[in-house]
């Protein structure tokens, strides 16, 4: 087998490192875990269906969408052990649920949870099958290594649709300054998943700075509105400020109150949130602003990454909120054109920036220091915050 050792099967499953080199064993033992964490959300978004019913239909959607790519990749496509190179406009075998396309679509009528489940439970019995007999090389993997990374990232956006859950607080520490020395961004060929967006690994030169030791708490973004960040033009960029006064924010997603502490929306309640908590569903222009008026800066991704993987014995956390950084979102050097079923194409020119990191609703098998994702500056659904560095 390809990877890890049997023996350290249930670790493994929360190794990153293990997640993107998994062979056949693992690979089995993790999709039905991540399949397991799947089905708890629903049952989760059908528990809160009373108070927010409008959320199910998006959930149910949410999952189906893990069988559905499972297919469209592995049990329906001819060319799967191909890998990234197999041909996407190519001809499909018959799927199993005739009536899919009708459920997946936003404006009819989603199948009930019932269905969903048994759809979940053909689509991965033909993905454990197919898995058993595929060929233990990287091409041969490679779409099951990324149904893993799809069907996780479908549980934490359910997470995200639910907005459950919230990270942790933490003792506040102060920055830290990390010297000036060449760091290698980006991942290199392991024979194990390197995401699209992560090619190729590149040395890049970084100037000695300084680097909060954890992300902007709740206490220090309260700081920022009560002194009138919102109302402030110096403190916004001219995208951020149109942004403002178009959607006529006052505060992050889901906040009802900013003054003398936050307070958010939960359901049909307001919990008063604890102070040395992340801040949460904050907008890149809202970070930005934050730093202004702090005179701090957002990190850029160099200096983000070199943080995460080399100074956690010094007090550097992360993995509780995404990151935004600085810059827009971009490929790397030499990356090349995406595959076949890229879950992470880079997206055109200033339409998107980068988060670095993970969520507290990310499955630990895919906290990894090399991880970027992409996302409108505007949006503020995921789990994302930000830290700061010094100017």
């Amino acid at each position: 087998m390809t990877g890890v050792r049997t023996a350290t099967m249930p670790h493994a499953l929360d190794d990153p490192r293990a997640a993107r080199m998994a062979g056949r064993e693992l690979l089995s033992l993790a999709l039905i875990d991540s399949r397991n964490a799947l089905l708890a959300r629903l049952a989760q978004a059908e528990d809160a269906a009373a108070a927010q019913p409008s959320a199910l239909p998006a959930v149910l959607r949410l999952a189906l969408a893990a069988g559905a790519w499972q297919e469209r990749w592995i049990s329906r496509h001819p060319q799967r052990q191909r890998g990234e190179e197999a041909d996407p406009g190519g001809p499909l075998l018959a799927g199993v649920e005739p009536a899919l396309g009708r459920w997946l679509d936003a404006e009819g009528v989603p199948p009930d949870a019932a269905e969903v489940r048994a759809y979940l439970a053909d689509t991965l019995e033909l993905t454990l099958g197919l898995l058993e007999r595929c060929a233990e090389t990287v091409q041969g993997l490679y779409f099951f290594r990324l149904a893993l990374l799809h069907e996780d990232r479908l549980g934490e956006a359910i997470a995200e649709r639910l907005d459950s859950g919230a990270p942790p607080a933490r003792i506040e520490r102060d920055p830290l300054w990390l010297p000036a020395r060449r760091w290698t961004l980006g991942s290199a060929p392991d024979g194990g998943l390197v995401p699209h967006n992560e090619r190729w690994a590149h040395e890049v030169a970084l100037p000695e700075f300084e680097i909060d030791a954890q992300a902007v708490t709740w206490r220090q973004f309260v700081e920022f509105a009560e002194d009138g960040g919102y109302d402030r033009r110096e403190c916004w960029t001219e995208a951020g400020w149109a942004w403002l006064r178009q959607d006529g924010r006052r505060a992050p997603r889901g906040v009802a109150q900013l003054a003398g502490g936050a307070v958010r929306e939960h359901g049909s309640q307001l919990r008063r949130v604890p102070a040395a908590q992340p801040v949460v569903h904050v907008t890149r222009h809202e970070a930005e602003a934050w730093c202004r008026w702090a005179g701090r800066r957002l990190p850029s991704e160099p200096e983000w990454e070199l943080a995460a993987a080399t100074a956690a014995s010094r007090g550097f956390v992360w993995g509780d909120v995404f990151e935004w950084v600085a810059g827009g979102a971009r490929a790397y050097p030499d990356c090349g054109p995406p595959g076949a079923g890229c879950l992470d194409p880079i997206p055109p020119p200033g339409t998107a920036g980068t988060l670095r990191g993970a969520s507290f609703a990310t499955r630990r098998r895919w906290h990894h220091p090399k991880a970027r994702r992409f996302a409108p500056p505007q949006a503020d659904a995921p789990f994302c915050g930000f830290r700061s560095c010094a100017p």
